[in-house]
C-alpha cells in the first residue's frame, strides 16, 4: 500500500535534483523519470503535466523545508533566529531545497500557474515568521514596536537575497548567519541587545 506514495515521492525528490543541478528552464519530464526509474507514463498519471509536477514540487519542498527550519525551543525571539538561520545549513538536503525554491520562484515570473503556488508557499512561511514575531513579544524577547507581518516581508526577503549568494559560494554559511542575526537584532532589539546575535543563539561549527 506504500508502493504508490513512495513511487510519487521519488518522482519529485527526482525533480529535486534535476532542478538543482540545471534550473527549471533545462527540466525535462523524460529525464526525469529517467533518474527516478520511473516512466514518462509514470509522472503524467501522478501530475497530469510539467506544469503539474513543478507545482507538487514546489509544495514538496515547502513541506521538507518545515522539517529542518521549525523548532519549538527557547522563546520568540531564539526560535525566529534559529528558524531564519536553519535556511542556511551545509547539508545537501538543505542547499537543494534552497536551490529548487529559487529557480522555481524565478520561473513563477512567467509561469502564471506556478506564480499562485510560488506565491501560496511564500504566505505561509510569512505568516509563520510573523507568529513567531507575535510570540516574542507576548514573552517579552521582541520589542512590541515591530510590526510582525511587515518584518516577515523583511526577513524573508533578506534570506531570499541571501541564499542567491550563497549558492554561488559568494557568501559562506557563517556570513549568512551573521546577516540574519544581525538584522534581526537590529529590527527586533533596538537599544537592548547589540547587532550582533547573543552566543546562545550561534550556531554550532
Amino acid at each position: 500500500m506504500s508502493e504508490a506514495p513512495d513511487r510519487r515521492q521519488a518522482l519529485l525528490e527526482a525533480t529535486c535534483r534535476m532542478i538543482a543541478r540545471t534550473g527549471v528552464r533545462g527540466l525535462r519530464v523524460e529525464e526525469v523519470a529517467q533518474q527516478a526509474g520511473a516512466s514518462t507514463a509514470l509522472i503524467y498519471y501522478y501530475f497530469k503535466s510539467r506544469s503539474g509536477l513543478l507545482a507538487a514540487t514546489m509544495r514538496f519542498v515547502d513541506e521538507r523545508a518545515a522539517e529542518y527550519t521549525q523548532s519549538s525551543q527557547g522563546d520568540g525571539y531564539e526560535r525566529l533566529l534559529d528558524n531564519l538561520q536553519r535556511e542556511f545549513q551545509d547539508k545537501r538536503r538543505v542547499r537543494e531545497n534552497s536551490a529548487v525554491w529559487g529557480e522555481l520562484r524565478a520561473a513563477a515570473v512567467f509561469d502564471k500557474a506556478l506564480r499562485e503556488i510560488v506565491g501560496n508557499a511564500g504566505l505561509r512561511w510569512g505568516k509563520y515568521i510573523a507568529e513567531l514575531i507575535e510570540q516574542g513579544q507576548e514573552d517579552g524577547s521582541i520589542s512590541t514596536t515591530v510590526d510582525p507581518a511587515a518584518a516577515a516581508v523583511r526577513f524573508t526577503a533578506l534570506v531570499e537575497g541571501l541564499s542567491s549568494r550563497w549558492l554561488a559560494k559568494l557568501l559562506s554559511t557563517e556570513q549568512a548567519h551573521a546577516a540574519v542575526r544581525a538584522a534581526v537584532s537590529a529590527e527586533c532589539l533596538p537599544g537592548r541587545r547589540p547587532s550582533v546575535a547573543p552566543e546562545r543563539t550561534a550556531p554550532t561549527v
